[in-house]
């Protein structure tokens, strides 16, 4: 049965001192009082001591280690006690002891730390302070009237509470149990104030964050095209030495079949049937993945293509080494796809294609003299070559003005 939003508010209030959160965030804010109290103090002796320039060669090879060191122990306290996660902060590592001290010393992180354990000695304190007062106010009033209506002699001759004055005693009653139920509340803000503050100073900044999450996708990106890459490589290797090899066989069977019974056509007509089969399977391949590529590289596949295409091509390729397999095959379907376009689309009499490296990247240029009017939001093939050459952080440009030429140019990281 589901609850009524007044029935859960009071339930939570009427829980809340019992709550098991309630006493792990007050321990939380008591022991980063003592942590950022005994910080404090052993930060502003190791500063104090700089004053003496003798001690300085000593003091500051402690001094950043102990801001990085509170800062960890206070990840594990809200790790540990509230089951909060706050992200560490990255840190410089460079070899040389002279070197990591002055890159420590350069490092905003560290100062952004120190200056965390100097707010949170004061916030955490007053915190504890409060948490702790209104606990021992809120116990110590129900404590000494349940003693009024146990014992009220004692208290009379305690002179703690005059027993006789009823209102007061109910007003204490009454001022109790509020704080009994109002601190858990108080103390959970505290805490997760504690919590902004360490986020907002020990973890990455907003900008930082967002950079490490870019590349977090980037990586997950980059593994998922290479994983659809060695994907399609398989599947072209099972077609090429499975499937095709038994069209082969067949289309060789069905050959001689024809050469021993002429006047049949119906083997005649199987015999067209197989190797018109076999012609569009093994286009297909070749639009998987062409084992080419994978033997012997861009160059020798590009060959491939532009001694197919129908449109004479002048082919360039230029590269100091090859790039990665996922770079070579996008590059290798850039190629495809324009040349395929120049012969279908743009009646092209001749086209040019140059491969370069050029500041890091692999350049792919291809160039028709045809009728132009090309664009990437008209055709399907072209906005699929759009989607993937930015797969892998590349670029495609399209210049087509009408009536010619058509320049495609494809900038492609070498390494992806």
């Amino acid at each position: 049965m589901k609850r009524n939003k007044p029935d859960v508010i009071w339930r939570e209030i009427l829980l809340g001192p019992v709550r098991p959160r309630t006493w792990w965030a007050t321990a939380h804010l008591v022991m980063g009082a003592l942590v950022s109290g005994a910080g404090l103090v052993l930060l502003a002796l190791l500063l104090l001591s700089t004053v003496f320039l003798v001690t300085l060669p000593v003091v500051l090879p402690l001094l950043f280690p102990l801001v990085w060191g509170l800062a960890s122990l206070h990840r594990s306290r809200f790790a540990g006690l509230l089951g909060e996660r706050v992200d560490p902060l990255p840190r410089n590592h460079p070899e040389g002891r002279r070197e990591r001290l002055v890159a420590q010393a350069f490092d905003r992180n560290t100062w952004r730390q120190a200056w965390f354990h100097v707010v949170a000695a004061v916030t955490e304190t007053g915190s504890a302070l409060l948490a702790a007062g209104l606990w021992s106010t809120a116990f110590g009033l129900l404590f000494l009237s349940a003693l009024s209506l146990a014992a009220p002699r004692m208290l009379r001759d305690a002179e703690f509470i005059d027993p006789s004055n009823a209102q007061l005693e109910t007003a204490l009653v009454l001022v109790g149990v509020f704080l009994l139920f109002a601190t858990p509340w108080v103390v959970r803000a505290l805490a997760a104030l504690d919590l902004a503050m360490a986020r907002a100073l020990l973890g990455p900044d907003q900008a930082k964050r967002l950079s490490h999450r870019v590349e977090v996708l980037t990586e997950s990106r980059s593994a998922v095209v290479d994983a659809a890459d060695a994907e399609r490589r398989r599947i072209e290797r099972d077609l090429h030495d499975g499937t095709q090899q038994r069209l082969v066989s067949l289309a060789m069977n069905l050959g001689m079949a024809r050469a021993m019974n002429p006047d049949l056509p119906e083997i005649a007509e199987a015999h067209e049937e197989a190797k018109l089969a076999l012609a569009e399977l093994r286009d297909f391949v070749r639009g998987l993945h062409p084992a080419v590529l994978n033997d012997r590289g861009l160059d020798a596949a590009l060959s491939g293509i532009a001694a197919r295409s129908p449109v004479p091509v002048t082919l360039a390729v230029d590269l100091p080494s090859r790039p990665s397999p996922t770079t070579e095959a996008v590059a290798y379907f850039v190629v495809s796809e324009a040349l395929a376009n120049a012969a279908k689309h743009a009646q092209a009499g001749s086209a040019e294609v140059n491969v370069s490296h050029v500041r890091g990247t692999v350049r792919v240029v291809v160039t028709d003299d045809g009728i132009g009017g090309a664009h990437p939001g008209k055709g399907s093939g072209l906005r699929g070559l759009v989607q993937r050459v930015e797969s892998i952080d590349g670029t495609l440009t399209v210049h087509s003005p009408v009536g010619g030429p058509t320049t495609l140019t494809a900038e492609l990281p070498c390494a992806s």
